[in-house]
């Protein structure tokens, strides 16, 4: 009896503490779920089209407004205003209002509190619209009329004035486009011709003595300098007459306020009326919004725009950093499980990993960027690049010394998941196939290892959800604000390890930390946080995938 009431005792302490597990595993859940729910909402309205309001004011009760009695915009937010109590009744607070005013250039700033008790009136007229600019933010106003560049005049109330405005704005967009060809490829072109021969005539000048060779090539290059030349001042002008284009065509609006601007239709992205808009027209605008910021490029102070190269950026880092880790993941633990003889090394080399999984990042990065940046790009500048000296090329941050520093942070994750996986083969099957006449590597390549390949790819997606949310040794070793260009393109040798990148993690830092302005970059800082934990699922769903068909391949190999 005494035997049983202690296995009793026993039992009922041993499902006490399964129940605060349970707790504890359903607490952690909820939390992830309600982080990942805020993040999803707040990053997906940011796209939502809302409509617009036009309040009217007691002028005597709002400052920084002058003597404008009426503004329109977005409410973002409604909330009672701590340390003011209404005078009607002490006892409650006065409710204020965030709005999103837009026309940044106008006002000087983009949001503004309003009290509920200065607001007279509020009213949503269908006739707003909202022009996405190129510059200073959206502008929130009522359309007036549109100059063509010979004079034309199409007024706001004529049947045509969405059309011909729409037709102007994929004008200048074709335009931009072209501008933008002329510049980046035509001239670019152009520009690196120039500079080759800039190198050849440093290096033949150089040379103690000139042949008449040399002399020969010196007048070739100087020829084909003035020739590159002169297609540069051609395209130039021809960009220049395009931008010229660009500003002819005007908008004429007016803010709510009174106040009327003039705006060349070339700053215009696009525009839509928020009050005229019904369930299909939003949707339509919110999956417009949704193209635009996976497919266009950052502008003013990347709270604008789109986040293209930051995604592209990331996706290549993590790639690389990938196909560096895994192949000296993997051989490191090969070695160690497979080879060496446990003893006082091996026992030091383990520790070492053990230790190097939880060294933080930042000293990662400095570490690159004294050894992958400094030395080895300072040593390929010396021998292959001394020409562009004291130009660094490879001697500065760039994409392949953020992809091996990131790859060094996590390898430590992949060679203890490699040999864990190396580890659960079960020795029966080593046993046949060395008795089958394989040798020890054959067993190892051709049973052992595709047999492992799940857990080690285990590995693998631990190591890509670390280094692609990662942002602290990145700022140290290639990441930037504003990339000029991408690190693959089209151009010779299309793919640039030198080049620095953007990236989401530290794009989120930028917009969050950096930004001269925190209201209007907070919408962006949760759709891009919400884009960052997409990549990096969809990244480990491919990767599990990849996993879970080699275990279903391999499956009997664990017997």
């Amino acid at each position: 009896m005494k035997d049983l009431a202690q296995q009793k005792q026993v039992r009922v302490k041993g499902e006490i503490a399964v129940w605060f597990s349970s707790l504890g595993l359903a607490l952690g859940l909820v939390m992830i779920v309600a982080l990942l729910g805020i993040i999803a909402y707040n990053g997906i309205s940011v796209f939502w089209p809302k409509r617009v309001v036009q309040l009217e004011l007691d002028t005597s009760k709002v400052e920084g407004l002058g003597n404008r009695s009426a503004i329109a915009g977005v409410i973002t937010s409604q909330q009672n205003k701590s340390g003011n109590k209404s005078l009607t009744n002490p006892t409650e607070p006065v409710e204020e209002w965030q709005l999103f005013v837009g026309n940044k250039d106008q006002f000087g700033f983009s949001y503004k509190y309003f009290d509920q008790s200065a607001i007279q009136e509020v009213s949503q007229p269908e006739g707003l619209l909202i022009l996405e600019r190129a510059e200073y933010g959206n502008a929130i106003a009522y359309p007036v009329s549109i100059t063509y560049a010979n004079g034309d005049t199409v007024l706001a109330d004529d049947p045509h004035f969405k059309s011909s405005l729409k037709a102007l704005i994929q004008e200048c967009h074709d335009r931009r486009e072209k501008i933008r060809d002329l510049e980046y490829n035509e001239i670019g072109a152009i520009n690196k011709e120039l500079e080759s021969l800039r190198l050849e005539q440093l290096k033949i000048e150089r040379k103690s003595e000139l042949t008449d060779s040399d002399r020969e090539s010196l007048s070739r290059i100087e020829n084909d300098r003035t020739r590159f030349e002169s297609s540069f001042e051609t395209l130039a002008a021809q960009a220049r007459g395009l931008r010229e284009h660009q500003e002819s065509s005007k908008l004429l609006y007016r803010l709510a306020s009174g106040e009327e601007v003039t705006l060349s239709i070339g700053n215009i992205y696009s525009f839509y009326y928020p009050n005229q808009l019904g369930f299909f027209g939003r949707v339509s605008i919110f999956v417009k919004h949704i193209v635009g910021f996976l497919i266009d490029e950052p502008r003013e102070a990347n709270t604008e725009g789109g986040v293209f190269p930051a995604i592209f950026g990331t996706f290549v880092m993590t790639l690389l950093m990938s196909i560096a880790v895994t192949p000296f993941g993997v051989l490191a633990a090969i070695y160690l499980r497979e080879y060496a003889n446990d003893g006082f090394f091996v026992r030091s080399v383990r520790i070492a990993i053990n230790n190097l999984a939880g060294v933080p990042s930042i000293v990662f990065g400095v570490f690159g960027l004294g050894f992958f940046v400094y030395f080895v790009g300072g040593t390929i500048d010396q021998l292959f690049f001394s020409l562009k000296l004291p130009t660094p090329t490879f001697g500065t941050g760039g994409i392949i010394w953020a992809s091996l520093t990131l790859a060094l942070m996590t390898v430590p994750v992949v060679i203890v998941a490699a040999e864990e996986a190396l580890a659960s083969v079960s020795r029966g099957i080593r046993e046949s196939s060395l008795a089958c006449g394989a040798s020890k590597w054959q067993t190892i390549q051709r049973v052992v290892l595709p047999a492992s390949a799940p857990g080690i790819l285990t590995g693998m997606i631990l190591a890509m959800a670390r280094g692609a949310g990662e942002v602290a040794p990145l700022m140290l070793v290639g990441v930037v604000k504003i990339a000029p260009s991408l690190p693959i393109d089209d151009q010779f040798p299309f793919i640039h390890f030198e080049r620095k990148f953007m990236h989401l993690g530290f794009h989120i830092y930028d917009l969050g930390f950096q930004s001269p302005d925190s209201e209007a970059s907070m919408p962006m800082v949760f759709a891009t946080t919400l884009l960052l934990i997409v990549l990096i699922v969809m990244l480990n769903l491919v990767a599990i995938m990849i996993r879970n068909r080699l275990r279903r391949k391999y499956k009997t190999a664990t017997f």
